[in-house]
């Protein structure tokens, strides 16, 4: 894969944050939290509204404990490790609120409070 590092922006500053555990890029706000109640490939999986410094792999249809989902994998733009994945459809209606989010690995993230200490 192609050095992609360059290609992380740095955005965010003094909000809380999830970034990436591997390289520290900031991928989404935690204001952009859904759920916390999501099972990903390798345990729980939040349900995001966005991100960003990720990038998409090829679409694919998966089977998922809900059904059935076309669904892209998400890759960390500063170091190309999967994050989880991306919803682009949902074969059931019930399910098509999910379409357009993220599943985000819990354990492939760090949560960037950014508090500030009063001196």
């Amino acid at each position: 894969m192609a050095d992609t590092k360059t290609q992380v922006i740095q955005t965010y500053n003094g909000h809380p944050t999830y970034s990436c555990l591997k390289c520290a890029a900031v991928i989404t706000l935690q204001d952009e939290l859904i759920s916390k109640a999501f099972s990903g490939r390798d345990g729980r999986g939040f349900l995001m509204q966005s991100a960003v410094n990720v990038k998409l792999g090829r679409r694919e249809d998966r089977s998922l404990l809900t059904g059935v989902h076309t669904v892209a994998d998400v890759f960390c733009v500063g170091c190309n490790e999967r994050l989880g994945w991306y919803y682009h459809k949902a074969a059931d209606h019930m399910q098509k609120y999910k379409e357009g989010k993220y599943l985000l690995e819990r354990e492939k993230l760090v949560k960037e409070n950014a508090w500030v200490l009063d001196e």
